[in-house]
């Protein structure tokens, strides 16, 4: 298995803070963005981690070189912004048949729990398991999506921002996949609004195709950071 961690996007809504430096490095609880994600993989068993690098990549490159810890680095250019479906695509070659454990380059968890995630996917042999946690406020679940899953934890329908979410459920960018993820990429449809192929539609092909997609609940506390309120909200995790 290998860790695959988009980090290959502006972040426009970030304003001035990534208009002349890559989103996933910028300083959050005094250090850059993505190495919380380079953390949670190099705390695993997996011994390769592949980043996929657009806007700005020497930034990254320059300064994490081919070894992150213990960990050996890969980069993968993605040329243009199609968000993280293309991305992963993008990297489909340098995967080259593992499975493999998804992350975002500008995510925080607390008490995140990886390792047993990886696990639990091995254990059920089953396709796909998303990481996911427990929320409060259903608005956090606006700016991620949500799912319906039975008692066992098995996952019929996920949800990309939706308006009214249906439970306290909040997905995260934190998964794990079979290799033949892959093989949904075409079949996934393309958003009317934001025009490019999302995560939980493609998901949703896999599942709908009679794969079987589990949920685990990742961590304590969770951001996907977006916006200057994002970094606000990851700060104060740490207090």
């Amino acid at each position: 298995m290998k860790a695959l961690i988009l980090a290959g996007g502006r972040g426009k809504r970030l304003d001035e803070l990534s208009s002349s430096k890559n989103k996933c490095m910028i300083m959050v609880n005094g250090r850059p963005l993505i190495e919380n994600s380079l953390d949670y993989a190099s705390n695993t068993d997996i011994n390769e981690i592949i980043i996929v690098v657009g806007y700005r990549a020497e930034e990254i490159i320059n300064t994490y070189g081919i070894k992150y810890k213990n960990k050996r680095l890969k980069y993968v250019i993605q040329p243009e912004q199609r968000g993280l479906v293309h991305a992963m695509e993008c990297a489909k070659e340098t995967i080259s048949g593992d499975d493999f454990l998804l992350l975002l380059g500008d995510e925080i968890s607390v008490n995140s729990k990886h390792q047993e995630m990886i696990n639990e996917f091995k254990k059920n042999d089953i396709f796909a398991i998303c990481g996911i946690l427990w929320v409060d406020d259903k608005n956090l679940i606006k700016k991620t999506y949500t799912l319906v899953q039975d008692n066992e934890n098995t996952i019929y329908r996920l949800v990309e921002k939706p308006h009214n979410p249906l439970n306290n459920y909040m997905g995260t960018g934190n998964c794990i996949f079979k290799n033949e993820i892959f093989n949904y990429i075409d079949f996934t449809p393309i958003h009317h609004i934001r025009k490019e192929k999302e995560f939980p539609d493609l998901l949703q092909c896999a599942i709908d195709d009679g794969k079987v997609v589990k949920s685990f609940i990742i961590s304590d506390k969770y951001i996907n950071v977006n916006s200057p309120e994002d970094i606000i909200i990851a700060e104060n995790f740490k207090k």
